[in-house]
């Protein structure tokens, strides 16, 4: 019985390293897509938020 017990710790304790790993990359990934974008994005920003500004100034 203890021996099934360590086996799972076991696995759980390995998981947790993969899930880590995973999130990095993950991260890395949405990183380089933010600054391969930048330009793109901040036009978008700066659209949003002049209509937003326009929009609430005639309520």
């Amino acid at each position: 019985m203890d021996k099934m017990k360590n086996v799972v710790q076991n696995f759980l304790r390995e998981e947790d390293a993969v899930g880590v790993v995973e999130i990095i990359l993950i991260l890395v990934v949405l990183i380089g897509l933010v600054i391969i974008f930048k330009e793109q994005l901040t036009d978008l920003v700066k659209n949003i938020l002049s209509k937003i500004t326009k929009q609430s100034n005639s309520i």
